[in-house]
């Protein structure tokens, strides 16, 4: 019986060679149009394109979202009840998808309890170690873990063992934990400043509360302190008697009769930290955040140090060193303490330990500690924290999907992120990176563009091909990329100075410097030099300074562009006026909502763990306004029209006619002035990009009466094209009198700089001091630092 020939696996013409591509035909997510692309697998490919074009749509929103749906439907529909639900991207097709793994630029949890050790595994491992080699020991590795309490228990427990066959056993409990008992494995304690809560030399009757919105005929706030009984609403509050103090501050609820209506009086702290303290600091009105910002006190820890240990933990030592100095200790050093261990019996935990701190140390992240608050870290530090545990991985045929891995990396730091990306391609990986620098896109063996505008203009691919195609293509990215900007000739001025002294946040050690006010000030230095601990640490945040940073903005799909900047309260004054009715009526979370969809424009529909399904809306075909407020009209459009603007139409149409509006003009002005003149006013912050998210808060500080402006990385998501609209923009503010402070890398902003202060010269530890201070032209031509030495190629070039 004869036998039909075999393919050799390794042949060329083997079927399962073929697959070497992944294609998406049709893709529609947000504005991309119909997009079609084949993006080769074991590549390194780069998309670029100005900022809004669609690259975010179709690397995440599209291939990553696809991959990671389908692999959740291999999942029994039990497991998948347990996992986020994703709805299947709009494309016609997708073929030759791998697993995909995203690296995104999200910021770790801000959860207090959650620190650079225990959002890796390097935490988990220590823990371990100290828990087979501290001396004494103390027990298991939960005994090192701050997150735990310690635990004791004992009782009867009755055992049913049949008919008449019922016995008693008596069983204790007790689990060790490392947390500190006095502030809860925080680190911090809280103390509530009562001189805030009321005045102690009025009664209550004399309206003895200053707390915001506590009005006298409130039954809920405060009447029921009054008429509880409990108290005596007349008598100063400080001449209380024991008793008295302990029911108005720390009393449990208990049910009161204040004229016949059930209430619950509660004491006064838990009240507060009920009402107040429990919800997002950012969330809150400004001034109620202003009261909690007075009212609370947050200090150090004074049982565990504000290392978050119990004292057992603290005491367990492997030669002289405990878990908690291990944690404080820059990651670069404790490498080499692990280095210097030599036990046999925890061999293997010793060499994961390693391989986890060396690859902090060649991310360029050596200069962290594994007890940094991990809410503490910028994006692009949490995406770099992402990427440590894929460094070492064994998985090939992997799709990685990065997001602008450089963000936050001074030049010198850039070719060490090339060389990472490099090496996942080099095991056999497909790695797509949307990406705006030049060095990283020039690395690139595949360059996808998109373009040619943002928003509705964007959304199609105008370059596929190798970088020098880019070059010679002739799209925006393409003729932007050998960009330079010139020092300038002459620099401006300064017209004060803002003096800091003896600085020694994170890692400064003891800086003395005077940032020049009235002109454009650059503050760099590699990643961990210190620079964002000067800027923010240590200039004191007084009435005159405005501060930009790159925090998330809280808002949900509700959340636009004109309610965060404030632009739909004068548009709907407007329209009130013009119609002669009530403001509310054109307001979508309001009394305008279309009472189906409740002004949310779709009908979110949940399938359990199948991916929910969002219809438009019916009744208002997603307008989402009621049918009889779009019969009022503003300059002859209706509300649902104008908020389907862009900035740039909106600005023109409010800027005269008939529908002349100035205050909705000014705002709209900021906004394209920042470069978001494409963004659709009724857009979902929900799906604005990192940079544009920044942009937008940039725009709203822009009409505060600060004096000093502190922008942190300001580039961060600008495509080359914007970066030149950006440094206008700086010039504006400067010339009108403002003192502009930048925390930046980007050689085009130093270059532009009228003064450059340059922090280093290394990380951490080998950082924290002042190594150049001076003009971008002196920096240039002494090259005495790192900084110098980038700048001087850029100029040059």
């Amino acid at each position: 019986m004869s036998m039909a020939p075999r393919t050799d696996p390794q042949s060329p013409a083997h079927v399962a060679d073929r697959h070497d591509l992944i294609r998406v035909h049709g893709a529609r997510v947000n504005n991309l149009q119909d997009v079609s692309i084949e993006i080769p697998k074991r590549r390194l490919t780069v998309f670029t394109g100005v900022s809004g074009s669609g690259k975010s749509s179709l690397v995440f929103h599209t291939i990553a979202a696809e991959s990671q749906r389908l692999i959740n439907e291999t999942y029994s529909a039990f497991v998948q009840g347990f996992m986020p639900t994703l709805a299947r991207p709009e494309v016609d097709v997708l073929d030759g998808l791998t697993t995909a793994i995203i690296v995104d630029q999200q910021r770790l949890g801000a959860d207090p309890r959650s620190t650079v050790g225990t959002a890796t595994d390097a935490n988990a491992m220590l823990r371990i170690l100290f828990s087979r080699l501290g001396q004494p020991h103390i027990g298991s590795p939960h005994a090192f873990a701050f997150n735990v309490p310690t635990v004791r228990a004992s009782g009867a427990l009755t055992v049913d063992r049949g008919a008449a066959k019922t016995r008693t056993v008596k069983k204790t409990f007790t689990r060790t934990g490392g947390m500190c008992t006095r502030c809860e494995g925080r680190g911090t304690v809280s103390d509530i400043d009562l001189t805030q809560l009321y005045d102690d030399s009025k009664s209550i009757a004399e309206g003895a509360f200053t707390i915001p919105g506590w009005k006298s005929d409130s039954f809920w706030t405060v009447r029921v302190y009054a008429e509880s009984g409990l108290l005596d609403p007349h008598k100063p509050i400080r001449k209380f008697t024991k008793r008295e103090m302990q029911d108005f501050l720390y009393r449990e609820p208990t049910k009161v009769k204040v004229e016949g209506v059930n209430l619950t009086y509660e004491g006064l702290i838990p009240k507060i930290q009920k009402s107040f303290l429990s919800k997002d600091k950012e969330a809150l009105q400004p001034h109620i955040r202003a009261f909690v910002e007075r009212a609370v006190t947050f200090t150090t820890c004074p049982e565990c140090d504000g290392t978050r240990l119990s004292e057992a933990a603290r005491s367990s030592r492997i030669d002289g060193i405990n878990i908690a100095d291990a944690c404080a200790m820059q990651i670069s050093d404790l490498a080499g303490w692990v280095r210097g261990r030599d036990e046999p019996t925890v061999a293997p935990l010793l060499t994961a330990l390693q391989r986890t701190l060396d690859s902090f140390v060649e991310i360029g992240l050596g200069y962290l500690s594994l007890d940094r608050p991990s809410g503490t870290l910028s994006g692009g530090e949490a995406q770099r924290v992402k990427m440590i545990r894929h460094l070492g991985s064994s998985l090939t045929d992997t799709t990685y999907v990065f997001d602008e891995p450089t963000a936050g990396l001074h030049p010198h730091d850039i070719q060490r992120m090339n060389d990472l990306l490099l090496r996942l391609r080099d095991k056999g990986n497909t790695v797509l990176v949307v990406e705006h620098k030049p060095q990283t896109i020039a690395i690139a063996d595949h360059v996808v563009d998109l373009g040619p505008g943002a928003g509705t203009a964007g959304g199609t691919v105008c370059f596929e091909g190798t970088v020098e195609g880019l070059r010679a293509g002739g799209t925006v990215t393409g003729r932007h990329l050998g960009d330079r900007t010139a020092l300038k000739e002459t620099v401006r001025k300064p017209t004060g100075k803002l003096p800091i002294r003896g600085a020694t946040t994170h890692n400064l050690q003891g800086v003395d410097v005077d940032i020049p006010l009235g002109v454009l000030a650059v503050v760099t230095g590699v990643a961990g030099s210190g620079k964002s601990s000067l800027v923010h640490g240590s200039i004191p945040a007084g009435s005159g300074v405005v501060s930009v940073d790159q925090g998330a903005i809280k808002g949900s799909r509700r959340s636009n562009p004109a309610t965060y900047t404030g632009l739909l309260e004068p548009i709907r004054k407007a329209f009130a006026k013009a119609n002669g009715v009530k403001p509310g009526l054109f307001s979508a979370n309001s009394e305008g909502a279309c009472p189906h969809c409740n002004g949310a424009g779709v009908i979110y529909t949940d399938l359990a763990m199948m991916a929910g399904v969002a219809t438009t809306c019916e009744e208002c075909e997603g307008k989402r306004f009621e049918a009889s407020v779009l019969d009022h009209h503003f300059g002859g459009r209706d509300i649902s029209e104008v908020l389907a603007m862009s900035v740039a139409q909106a600005e023109e149409f409010f800027g005269d006619g008939e529908a002349r509006t100035p205050a909705a003009h000014r705002i709209l002005g900021r906004l394209a002035d920042v470069g978001l003149g494409y963004l659709s006013l009724g857009q979902p912050l929900t799906t604005l990009s990192g940079g544009e998210r920044q942009r937008l808060k940039l725009a709203t500080h822009m009409a505060e009466k600060g004096g000093v402006y502190v922008l942190d990385e300001p580039t961060a998501g600008l495509h080359l094209a914007d970066v030149e609209q950006l440094l206008g923009l700086l010039d504006r503010l400067v010339d009108a009198g403002k003192s502009v402070i930048v925390v930046e890398h980007h050689p085009a902003v130093m270059a532009h700089a009228d003064w450059i202060i340059d922090l280093g010269p290394g990380a951490g530890h080998d950082g924290g001091r002042i190594v150049f201070e001076g003009t971008p032209t002196d920096l240039v031509a002494t090259r005495s630092t790192l900084t110098g030495e980038h700048l001087a190629a850029y100029v040059e070039a």
